[in-house]
């Protein structure tokens, strides 16, 4: 069955038809039943830098006047959002870690509850301006989301259970950088990074107008994952590869702290299934 996902605004409307690269879509088997996941593609972490981020602060974006509407896809309210809020102080870091290298900025085109998500294409669009003469770099509307994970003010458990899926053309041989609003616990941009290499492309670097300090650290450290293996052992990864398409080394540092926090084994399958139910889309 065809599948295609309108995404409309002030631009030429989007429409992303994944017809030729359906998601995978398995059954998964725990003591919960859950609906079906679908996998997301992530590639491994390697020397990833931490992602740039603008405000770590969050409430100084969030309780901005204009945040709201350009979070429902008002592109005006974007521009004044992001024009009081990106930090020029960033702007010489991401050169310098450009080392002369041409970049294609993407943001991350998400739907939110009243319109997509314009904050990250303007931001991009932003960085382009604000970096020209400076580094080579160019932003692109040319890969969206493909689905509604519905992220926007969920709790961790949502996060992981209901992965963002990209489509659209990717640049082969590339180098990206990958723009976001916001990062929590990276998956988004874990799974963008994931799409864009299994595609011929390269992700370089990642930015985001807010989020905590320490969401900075994208690649999952060892002593992290040593201790998430400990604590919960090599049957739940076994489970975990088969569910999601992934083993423990290409979660993010939060998404791997988070698991580590959890009580046991179960709890996480548990908590997984819950979030899977019909009443957490």
């Amino acid at each position: 069955m065809s599948r295609a996902t309108a995404l409309k605004g002030e631009k030429p409307d989007i429409i992303i038809a994944i017809d030729k690269r359906k998601p995978i879509i398995i059954p998964v088997v725990s003591m919960e039943p859950l609906r079906e996941i679908e996998r997301a593609l992530r590639e491994p972490w390697g020397d990833f830098p931490d992602a740039f981020i603008h405000q770590t602060s969050i409430p100084t974006v969030q309780r901005h006047p204009q945040y709201r509407a350009a979070k429902d896809g008002d592109v005006a309210a974007a521009l004044r959002l992001v024009d009081d809020t990106l930090n020029p102080a960033l702007l010489d870091r991401i050169i310098a870690a450009l080392r002369d290298r041409d970049a294609i900025l993407v943001p991350v085109f998400a739907e939110e509850a009243y319109g997509v998500n314009r904050i990250p294409m303007v931001m991009a669009e932003a960085l382009e301006s604000s970096l020209s003469g400076r580094a080579s770099v160019h932003a692109t509307a040319d890969i969206v989301q493909a689905n509604r994970a519905g992220h926007t003010g969920a709790s961790g458990w949502v996060r992981i259970a209901h992965p963002p899926l990209f489509d659209g053309p990717v640049e082969k041989g590339a180098d990206y950088i990958i723009v976001d609003d916001f990062i929590g616990q990276g998956g988004t941009i874990a799974n963008l990074k994931g799409f864009i290499e299994s595609n011929g492309g390269k992700v370089i670097l990642a930015t985001t107008l807010t989020g905590q300090a320490y969401s900075a650290k994208l690649a999952s450290a060892e002593t992290t994952l040593a201790a998430l293996r400990v604590k919960h052992g090599k049957e739940l990864e076994d489970w975990w590869h088969g569910t999601f398409g992934y083993g423990f080394e290409r979660l993010t540092e939060s998404e791997a702290r988070y698991l580590t926090r959890a009580e046991a084994a179960d709890t996480i399958r548990n908590r997984l299934a819950q979030a899977r139910r019909p009443a957490n889309p």
